[in-house]
């Protein structure tokens, strides 16, 4: 079973610990940058990579749970902004999800 997938600005993963897939979408401008992170189905993933254009993929991903937002863009008055959207996670539950999309190739 392919554990990653990724394109220009997305990559999911399934997280074996967790037995959870997570969708993370980064966008990059001359204004900064914005990451989200999804929760996302198994069906979800196994469609992903299957367009041709990216934007599609994006909006697959965009149909999960947002789980949190990360903002770092030259307007943030107070610097980088973090968004939880679920409760039910911490800033641990964040880092872990990260942590499995950033290991894997």
């Amino acid at each position: 079973m392919k554990l990653c997938k990724k394109g220009n600005c997305w990559k999911a993963c399934y997280d074996q610990q967790r037995k959870k897939y997570y969708g993370h979408l980064m966008y990059t401008n001359r204004e900064g940058q914005t990451r989200f992170l999804y929760e996302i189905t198994k069906e979800v993933f196994d469609r992903l990579g299957s367009f041709p254009d990216d934007y599609d993929n994006d909006r697959l991903i965009e149909t999960g749970r947002l789980l949190f937002r990360f903002e770092d863009t030259m307007y943030g008055t107070m610097g980088p902004e973090r968004s939880v959207h679920d409760d039910s996670y911490t800033e641990d539950d964040f880092d872990k999800a990260f942590d499995s999309l950033k290991s894997k190739k």
